[in-house]
């Protein structure tokens, strides 16, 4: 448990930290080097066009990462209306009650102290708990970070190319880039700044894979009306149309969510919070 509760202090100051370094590189090193004369760079070059794209993506990503760490025990306890269910949180904080004695579809995670209606699953990148309030803003969080990953490892493939006169036109070119990088940083012919580019590659490769393919998984549960929590635990669930299922996380003005870093627009948490 200690083990547990330390990943879960590091693990979002890592995730701080790497979105920060790749700011500044976008910002600081690969915008700039795609001007080559900025007294003549048109309004639409693709230059401008790149680092508004990026600011888009790392906005968002990073709205919907603080949207998903907004949410307590006591705040979810009263938005749903649940009667005794807030002296039933109180009872589980101050230990009068055990963990099992659990309210229907609501899960207490000892590592953050939460209770989460349809947990799914504990987030150490957001020390937080996800479930029916954060779960759309915690996939919008996936999709912006994966993109933002690939809109780096393009830019960042980008400037290597020109900084190194390298081709990447050959798949194989970024499989050997790495060992090939490492053997000429050891002897003194390639940079530091450019050896450390070329490792934060491999970062927003792996990142970004991971976050999709985790978007995608959560995205299949979601059409199913399942939760990770349910299917570990071999909770059967009612059969419902993939379309309720939809709605039930995304809410009706979905597309206001998918453009902007907003909490559940329309969805079914924030019309039982209005009661």
């Amino acid at each position: 448990m200690l083990v547990l509760r330390l990943l879960n202090v590091v693990a979002p100051a890592y995730f701080l930290c790497i979105s920060l370094v790749t700011f500044v590189l976008q910002i600081f090193l690969f915008i700039p080097s795609m001007f080559r004369d900025p007294s003549t760079t048109p309004l639409f070059s693709p230059a401008l066009l790149h680092g508004a794209l990026f600011l888009f993506l790392s906005a968002n990503a990073l709205g919907n990462y603080v949207l998903v760490i907004q949410s307590s025990p006591e705040d979810l306890g009263k938005g749903l209306n649940l009667g005794k269910g807030a002296e039933v949180v109180a009872d589980w904080l101050d230990g009068s009650r055990s963990p099992g004695s659990a309210l229907p579809s609501t899960h207490f995670c000892r590592l953050c102290a939460r209770v989460t209606q349809r947990h799914d699953h504990h987030c150490f990148f957001t020390g937080n708990c996800i479930g029916s309030r954060n779960m759309r803003n915690f996939i919008m969080f996936c999709l912006y970070t994966s993109l933002a990953c690939l809109d780096s490892l393009v830019a960042g493939m980008a400037y290597i190319s020109a900084a190194l006169s390298m081709s990447f036109a050959n798949p194989l070119a970024f499989l050997t880039l790495l060992p090939h990088s490492i053997s000429q940083f050891f002897s003194g012919a390639l940079l530091s700044s450019e050896m450390f580019v070329i490792l934060m590659l491999y970062l927003w490769l792996g990142i970004g894979l991971a976050c999709a393919g985790f978007c995608c998984h959560q995205m299949l549960l979601i059409l199913r009306g399942q939760t990770r929590y349910q299917v570990r635990k071999g909770m059967v669930v009612r059969a419902r149309p993939w379309r309720e299922n939809l709605q039930e996380v995304f809410g009706k003005r979905w597309l206001l969510g998918l453009l902007i870093p907003v909490l559940n627009v329309g969805s079914d948490y924030r019309r039982q919070k209005e009661k």
